[in-house]
């Protein structure tokens, strides 16, 4: 059997005045639960990466992306997995944003970039890298 990467479409949430979405993995989350995350899902088949997250961020936040733009990618290679992060930075209106997918997350904040919560999730770090970068 070959084994392949997958693509995920990772996205950092923001409220175009500095502030970023994070949510909390709940203790269902598939890994690092209790972490603070940005917001991630698999590229579907035929889908292009614009499509992939809007459906993922109405998803997990309930509400639609106001606008979406291509930050960089990233190779993620972690025990038993290998992923091509396509990051994006995608403004929402706080209003709206509320938690879409509770199996998944139990908690949702806004937050200034030099003070976010703790535990982050082990990949959050590079990938706010590339949102404070642009």
């Amino acid at each position: 059997m070959t084994r392949k990467p997958d693509v995920s479409c990772v996205f950092v949430c923001h409220d175009g005045d500095g502030r970023i979405l994070l949510a909390r993995r709940s203790a269902q989350a598939r890994d690092e639960p209790g972490a603070w995350d940005c917001g991630a899902g698999a590229l579907e088949f035929g889908e292009t990466f614009e499509e992939a997250v809007t459906r993922e961020v109405t998803e997990e936040y309930a509400t639609a992306p106001q606008k979406i733009a291509l930050l960089g990618v990233r190779n993620v290679l972690r025990p038993g997995s290998h992923w091509v992060a396509v990051i994006f930075a995608v403004r929402l209106d706080p209003a709206g944003a509320r938690i879409g997918e509770p199996h998944k997350f139990d908690e949702l904040g806004w937050f200034a970039p030099d003070a976010l919560p703790s535990p982050l999730h082990s990949q959050l770090p590079p990938t706010l890298e590339l949102f404070t970068a642009r």
